[in-house]
């Protein structure tokens, strides 16, 4: 996909995550907010790596990374929480999966072993 179809998407899943979130409220508020900014929590896995080159992720957060930044996982959410009435799972996933759509846009993406970014963002 180009970036521009990534950020149709990012904004079609943004704006029916806060839908979801102002239509339940609860702990669906706190589930956008999660799906929103917890992928990027994997970051912490690499304090005291020590310095590293800049745009590299230390080696031992990739696999954290790569696993929060997949489509897969979010998409499995929302799948099984169709079926199953939890808004809040729910809206996590939405939230999820707009927030890797909007890594997509600015050409974030998924990481080589070494940390690097793979060339297809």
């Amino acid at each position: 996909m180009t970036r521009v179809a990534w950020a149709l998407v990012a904004a079609f899943l943004l704006a029916f995550a806060v839908f979801e979130a102002v239509k339940h409220g609860g702990w669906t508020v706190g589930a956008l907010v999660l799906g929103l900014i917890g992928p990027d929590l994997t970051f912490l896995a690499g304090i005291g790596a020590g310095p590293i080159e800049r745009g590299v992720l230390p080696r031992r957060v990739v696999p954290f990374y790569n696993a929060a930044h997949h489509w897969a996982p979010p998409v499995v959410l929302l799948v099984v929480f169709s079926f199953v009435a939890s808004p809040a799972a729910f809206t996590l996933g939405l939230a999820w999966l707009a927030h890797i759509a909007v890594d997509r846009v600015f050409g974030y993406g998924l990481r080589t072993a070494e940390g690097r970014q793979r060339a297809a963002a």
